[in-house]
């Protein structure tokens, strides 16, 4: 039996892993980008970063509080896989507007580390999600240096209600376990998927996107990836490649009644930013500013009850968290930070848009249904105003 199990196991693993792989993401609909991403175009395309989902889908019909239909989950991200937990990295965070959530981020501007996972889930389970992830730290090992079993764990979130039985609370301590256990390198699973699972994008099925920037050797040859919760936009802003794709792709927009999240810019979206590069706190707060330029680019203009809130670390300087003697850093001169600048609203923008092409058609609570952003009539609107690449390099 122990055996099956096992099988089964190794199965799953290999289907997400294909799954990943084989879904269409936007360059391979035709749709250019400026840069040069890293080999997965993905955030794990930074050296160590590893990242891991619980999807939770279950249910039809009417919505029944604590029964479902269920459409959430939670999404892991470990900078240094797992030892991230007594291996910090420095790191920096931005709010471009506040009505939403990130906990822990006061002592992220305090210390200037990233202690541990992020985490990213729905709006109401922000609370079980950091709980667990103090539980798990304890099952993984002694205290860190000091001695002190102490965390102030940083997770966020973006509303899913429209879709999802929110109120019913059933992304559980178990749900946290297996994405961060089950964190890997390589492909990154996008759209309906982990935390991005009920997700709604200008008007289309959001979700989970990632995308990165290799820097060329001049520049220093750095990494830059990003992965994205996008929640938020509405169907007239939307523009790909500079095209207002929003407003010609109109039909089947969702519709709430009254003032809900569908009436209005009301979402949210969560920015998370890798890289190699040998950056120190403050700059890393620069990095994480510049996201809003790619969230702007989609078409976006952070409206009042959107929740727009971007972090980014670095991956360089271990052992910077050293809690006693001299540390000794490396860090990259500002002067040289325009071309990380470049990257991260490049990627920022790209990992939007990879988001909507791999979601899926989703019906939810109360058969609230949201399309997809139809390929063909995506790439008919790039043509139509000559920006979709149909050559042999995408």
């Amino acid at each position: 039996m122990e055996r099956i199990v096992s099988s089964l196991l190794v199965l799953l693993f290999f289907s997400q892993f294909a799954l990943a792989q084989v879904k269409p993401r936007a360059r391979d609909l035709g749709i250019p980008f400026e840069g040069t991403p890293g080999p997965l175009n993905s955030i794990t395309d930074v050296r160590g970063v590893v990242v891991g989902h619980t999807t939770l889908i279950s249910g039809d019909g009417k919505l029944q509080v604590g029964t479902g239909p269920v459409r959430t989950g939670v999404t892991a991200v470990l900078p240094r896989g797992q030892q991230s937990i007594n291996n910090p990295v420095f790191a920096g965070w931005f709010t471009l507007n506040g009505n939403g959530e990130m906990t822990g981020t006061t002592w992220v501007e305090e210390s200037g580390f990233l202690e541990g996972p992020l985490m990213i889930t729905n709006t109401h389970s922000v609370g079980i999600v950091r709980d667990a992830i103090i539980a798990w730290r304890i099952k993984q090992g002694p205290p860190d240096e000091s001695g002190y079993w102490w965390s102030l764990p940083v997770v966020a979130e973006t509303y899913d209600g429209f879709l999802n039985d929110i109120n019913g609370f059933h992304v559980k301590e178990k749900h946290v376990f297996d994405a961060l256990n089950s964190a890997r390198s390589g492909p990154v699973a996008e759209g309906n998927v982990g935390g991005g699972t009920g997700m709604v994008c200008y008007g289309f099925k959001g979700g989970i996107g990632t995308a990165s920037r290799k820097l060329d050797e001049k520049s220093g040859g750095y990494t830059v990836g990003v992965l994205v919760q996008a929640n938020f936009g509405r169907r007239n802003q939307l523009r790909v490649a500079g095209v207002p794709v929003g407003t010609e792709i109109t039909e089947n927009a969702p519709v709430s009644k009254g003032t809900g999240p569908m009436a209005d810019d009301v979402g949210s979206i969560i920015v998370v930013v890798a890289t190699d590069a040998p950056l120190l706190a403050q700059q890393l707060k620069r990095l994480a500013r510049r996201a809003s330029l790619g969230v702007a680019r989609t078409g976006s203009s952070s409206g009042n009850g959107s929740g727009d809130i971007f972090i980014a670390f670095s991956s360089a300087n271990p052992g910077g968290w050293k809690q006693s003697g001299i540390v000794q850093l490396t860090m990259l001169p500002n002067e040289r930070m325009n071309p990380l600048f470049e990257a991260t609203v490049q990627a920022t923008e790209e990992a939007i848009i990879n988001a909507l092409v791999a979601a899926e058609t989703m019906t939810g609570i109360d058969n609230h249904k949201v399309i997809a952003i139809p390929h063909d009539r995506l790439r008919q609107v790039l043509k139509k105003y000559n920006r979709l690449f149909e050559g042999n390099e995408k």
